[in-house]
């Protein structure tokens, strides 16, 4: 079963006139990891956020996103956000732009959970507190009563998976979400994301530019370029055998960039 299904997506900027994602058709199944790689400007992001309807008001989308056989297009902002956090997650690429600055993220993490459940404070709090324990965040009580620019990156991204948790939502869309961290806490995310899948029993939509990290989670691959799907298939096919120029230049040095990854961590 298609938890996500994207249909002739296609979305351009209204007052510039340009099209940034051309009439892409893609699906991430059931509890599978669906990547989509690119260079930067290729349209990842906007697309995720077209799923998401999130793009800014400038950008317009067609075309046709069901979630679990819902159309996602139809729904209007209040119904969407229902589905936002409890059914389809987000995780982005800066932690420290996901959190209110002026609130330590206890704050944030509470309002989410009430946002979705009927859960008494002492509730949501215990919840809490197991989930960040989980994502190696031994001391869950100081880390909620910090502040976002207290914590580092690292920190930041595993709080967010520590509140996907909680939500257990089908779907999880995580739009770059190592490329600000350093090598060790790259790991230590990519390691998260697999707990996450493996608890929750999500699909994932992974976008990223780092091809060693796609390596070792996605079951499939998407390739983007100027806007346009160029090539999608198994990871491992896209991998050995690319099909398209544009994927065989990106596997050949992005690749090879992203073999210290490998080597530091002293994993196959």
């Amino acid at each position: 079963m298609n938890v996500l299904e994207v249909k002739q997506l296609h979305v351009w900027d209204a007052h510039r006139g340009n099209t940034i994602v051309h009439r892409s058709s893609f699906q991430v199944k059931e509890g599978s990891c669906l990547a989509i790689v690119g260079e930067s400007g290729s349209g990842k992001s906007v697309t995720c956020r077209a799923v998401m309807k999130l793009n800014p008001s400038s950008l317009h989308q067609s075309g046709e996103v069901f979630f679990k056989g819902e159309s996602l297009s139809s729904l209007s902002e209040k119904e969407m956000r229902k589905k936002r956090g409890r059914h389809i997650g987000m995780i982005v690429q800066n932690g420290m732009s996901a959190f209110d600055p002026s609130c330590v993220v206890g704050v944030h993490l509470h309002e989410t959970l009430a946002e979705h459940f009927q859960w008494s404070r002492h509730e949501r709090d215990e919840r809490l507190k197991e989930a960040m324990k989980r994502v190696m965040l031994n001391d869950p009580v100081s880390v909620m009563n910090k502040y976002p620019h207290q914590l580092s990156g690292g920190m930041l991204q595993r709080i967010m998976i520590a509140l996907t948790l909680v939500l257990e939502p089908d779907l999880v869309i995580a739009d770059e979400p190592t490329t600000a961290l350093d090598t060790v806490s790259q790991f230590e995310v990519v390691e998260q994301f697999r707990k996450l899948r493996e608890e929750v029993g999500c699909a994932i939509l992974f976008v990223s530019h780092d091809l060693g990290i796609v390596k070792k989670l996605a079951d499939e691959v998407l390739v983007m370029k100027d806007g346009h799907i160029v090539e999608q298939g198994p990871t491992s096919s896209v991998f050995s055998q690319p099909t398209h120029d544009y994927t065989n230049y990106l596997v050949s040095t992005r690749l090879a960039l992203s073999d210290h990854f490998t080597k530091i961590m002293g994993r196959e």
